[in-house]
């Protein structure tokens, strides 16, 4: 384990900031976020010295537990979850006087009030001068609940002083958002809220942000002019596991793309900001959602496509199929894969298809964005392959975070013949260090009050309006026509494969491939 003081790259670089004295308050305390990321999160920022010497927590969740019991219980997660970051004794012990408990139904308009006064008996004590932060790691049917009975008790009346973290998915569907988001903006203002998705915690892909925009080679070349399309791929290996009841609901459509993928999406298309601070780079993520739109509107089946994975193998070992599992309704058409197909109506854009696709049980864990650039005019030279390779830019998210970009090179020999080689870039070689946590970097920017790496309202709303004609079409009761769509079917896919035989075809009508992984 390194700390801020020993980490010899950092000599001579300017402290970094730290945040205000605050209480945060942790909803969901007993639940499995909280034990597997937040307080892991927590604990690293307070061993780096991110934290200022007041930060207290506060756990709330319905267990009849103490502080004592609450201390215990987070030490274990620890222990099962971060255990290399421990560190010695006395140093759990320093954190542990900062944690408290206290017992809260969601539902209950007393318990918010004995909560409130809780916390202004720890403002006395810990001298946190009334900051506050309400971080809602709760059960998404719960969110407007929570924050109604916080606005009620009087707990999120300063905005200067207060802020609330709301954890994905915001919303089911498009009204839900809406109607969410009415709710929130009665009662908080926009500036105190921070609608949390911790893909835009992590390292890579913050720098695709760097990577375009501190590098003038590339920026010139980042348009139809010069790419001839973009696959962004979150594949994970893992099955629903404990999450059958919240997944079964909701499925890869609203679970990874409406939010994951759409951030990275965004990332990849926006126009260059005009700061990176405040709303900067919010502004320019909205306007490309307003600007996209699913490839073919009049026929969703030919820009979309879901499958559920059916029984196979993973690292050698059976895995049941979807239906299969624990809590699964055994006639379920909830999707575990999704592939689309997007168009961006701007200048920058026009005409360059964009295709998304994430599945569970897929042959590799890997998340990346590769982008494709045109073929050359003309071949001059023949090549040791079949056909020449496109130049191809990838930029991996994880794991092995890093970025390869390939290109043509002169086979050794007499005669002019090429093969396709790669320069590769990883993180962990140049920088010598794995990459933080994603909440680490969340965490510590809605304490400082930065809401760059957050969710605007507006933003929220507008990706639900891309995906709104997938699910109209998907939702579908069986043979009913929507606008011009009736429900499109519901493929299978071998666990342990790249997904259905359709997903293939989704690219090859265009005389394209998804990357071999």
């Amino acid at each position: 384990m390194v700390t801020l003081a020993e980490n010899p790259l950092r000599v001579g670089l300017n402290q970094e900031r730290v945040p205000d004295p605050c209480i945060l308050v942790q909803f969901g305390a007993s639940g499995d976020l909280a034990a597997r990321k937040l307080i892991p999160a927590y604990y690293r920022l307070f061993v780096q010295r991110r934290l200022p010497p007041e930060f207290t927590l506060v756990g709330v969740a319905r267990r009849d537990w103490s502080h004592e019991i609450y201390r215990d219980k987070m030490r274990a997660a620890l222990e099962e979850f971060a255990p290399q970051d421990l560190g010695p004794e006395a140093l759990w012990q320093d954190f542990a006087r900062r944690l408290f408990y206290c017992r809260l139904d969601l539902g209950d308009a007393e318990g918010y009030l004995r909560l409130k006064q809780f916390l202004g008996q720890l403002d006395e004590e810990r001298a946190t001068r009334g900051n506050r932060v309400f971080y809602l790691a709760v059960a998404p049917d719960f969110y407007a609940q929570a924050i109604q009975q916080l606005g009620a008790a009087g707990m999120l009346a300063d905005p200067a002083k207060t802020r609330v973290v709301i954890e994905k998915p915001f919303g089911h569907d498009l009204t839900s958002a809406q109607e969410l988001n009415r709710i929130v903006q009665r009662i908080c203002q926009e500036e105190q809220v921070y609608r949390i998705d911790h893909y835009l915690g992590k390292e890579t892909v913050q720098n695709l942000l760097v990577f375009r925009f501190a590098n003038a080679i590339f920026e010139p070349l980042w348009n139809r002019n010069y790419i001839d399309h973009v696959q962004i791929t979150v594949a994970e290996t893992v099955g629903v596991e404990d999450r059958a009841g919240y997944y079964d609901a909701a499925g890869a459509l609203r679970d990874m793309v409406q939010n994951h993928l759409m951030q990275i999406y965004c990332l990849t298309a926006m126009e260059p900001p005009v700061s990176l601070r405040g709303d900067g780079v919010r502004n320019e993520k909205t306007k490309v959602l307003q600007a996209t739109r699913l490839a073919d509107l009049r026929n969703v089946a030919a820009a979309a496509v879901r499958a559920q994975y059916g029984p196979g193998w993973i690292a050698g070992k059976p895995v049941p199929g979807y239906r299969q599992e624990p809590n699964v309704n055994p006639n379920s058409q909830t999707p575990t894969y999704v592939a689309l197909k997007l168009e961006c109506d701007t200048w920058r854009w026009q005409g360059v298809p964009f295709y998304l696709r994430t599945g569970k049980r897929l042959a590799k864990k890997i998340s990346e964005v590769a982008i494709y650039f045109k073929q050359v005019p003309l071949s001059l030279f023949p090549s040791a392959a079949r056909e020449v390779s496109p130049n191809i830019l990838v930029l991996r998210i994880q794991p092995n975070e890093g970025i390869s970009l390939r290109f043509e090179a002169k086979m050794p020999g007499p005669e002019i013949r090429t093969r396709s080689v790669e320069m590769d870039f990883r993180y962990g070689t140049a920088f010598g260090s794995s990459t933080p946590d994603a909440y680490e970097r969340l965490l510590l920017d809605c304490l400082l009050g930065d809401p760059t790496l957050f969710t605007r309202a507006d933003e929220v709303e507008a990706a639900w309006r891309v995906v709104t004609p997938v699910l109209s079409a998907w939702e579908a009761p069986p043979g009913h026509d929507k606008g011009g769509n009736t429900a499109p079917p519901l493929y299978t896919y071998e666990a342990g494969t790249w997904g259905p035989k359709a997903a293939e075809d989704l690219l090859a009508q265009s005389g394209r491939r998804w990357r071999r992984l």
